[in-house]
């Protein structure tokens, strides 16, 4: 069995992500590594080559700005990371910039790749997810966010990137996948509150066209130089272990978050009932799936 890891990365080291950790994660598992480095303005560049790996293939691309709106961009990039991934491989392993697999999953990820590979039927695997929100120490559970997303698909290059680069479809149609019992962790909300604003105001402008994001920006820009992590419905104690490659960052913490996990903040009387579905019961009634489980 052979597997192909991809990712694409631009400006990791002005928006602080922990790239290097999140494809260091994915080393063990996997017979190379595509990297798709965007035209960045830091030192993305040497920062991925430092990794040394011999698994992992560098590709270079330059970022359109025409396709900023609904972020469609990073669908693009990831089609390029994908594309340049071996013919050979059995399956493809994607990771984004901000995301980590713990090692402690790496048994489970290869038994399932391997109980799979000749299941046609399956076309990906669908993994758990830890969102991380303005601490290593905290993790957001409200509705916000997707429970589930595939991060392993069978190496069919007619598979693409969807919209804003979340998951994956075939012909336009979902996935058939296969849940398993592995997360992926997702460090995303997690940076110093200065960062965190610099990346999200400019992030942001990847998702509104040509005529609002300038506007956009400046309104964002005059609520102040942090980011407002208290504008957030619910958050709970992460009481996991971080993988070992994000011991150093985790350690690194240097600002004040606080947060007081019985306070929520829910928009309605339906998001509160959903959530007390969810956590009492598991369920998630109404929640986007941009794929098919059997």
């Amino acid at each position: 069995m052979k597997v192909s890891g991809f990712t694409f990365v631009k400006n990791a080291v002005k928006y602080g992500y922990p790239v290097v950790e999140s494809i260091t994660s994915l080393l063990p598992l996997v017979d190379e590594m595509i990297v798709c480095l965007g035209d960045s303005e830091d030192e993305t560049n040497k920062l991925i080559e430092s990794i040394g790996s011999e698994k992992m293939k560098i590709i270079h691309s330059v970022w359109d700005n025409s396709l900023r709106e609904g972020g469609k961009v990073l669908a693009v990039e990831t089609d390029k990371a994908m594309d340049a991934t071996a013919s050979d491989s059995d399956w493809l392993f994607y990771i984004q910039a901000d995301e980590v697999l713990h090692e402690q999953y790496h048994r489970v990820v290869l038994e399932a790749m391997k109980k799979y590979k000749d299941d046609k039927r399956v076309e990906g695997l669908l993994f758990h997810y830890h969102h991380f929100y303005g601490s290593y120490k905290f993790i957001g559970d409200g509705r916000k966010w997707y429970s589930k997303e595939i991060r392993v698909i069978r190496n069919n290059k007619q598979i693409r990137s969807y919209r804003d680069a979340q998951g994956f479809r075939l012909n336009d149609r979902k996935l058939n996948v296969k849940l398993i019992d592995a997360y992926i962790y997702h460090y995303g909300w997690v940076r110093n509150p200065v960062a965190m604003k610099r990346k999200y105001t400019d992030f942001g402008k990847l998702w509104n066209a040509d005529d609002v994001h300038d506007t956009w920006a400046e309104a964002e820009d005059k609520k102040g130089q942090e980011f407002d992590y208290s504008n957030i419905d619910s958050v709970t104690v992460f009481t996991g272990t971080h993988p070992g490659v994000m011991k150093e960052l985790v350690s690194k913490e240097d600002w004040d978050f606080k947060m007081d996990v019985k306070k929520k903040n829910f928009k309605n009387t339906k998001h509160r009932l959903l959530y007390f579905l969810w956590k009492n019961f598991g369920w998630r009634p109404f929640e986007y799936s941009n794929y098919k489980r059997i």
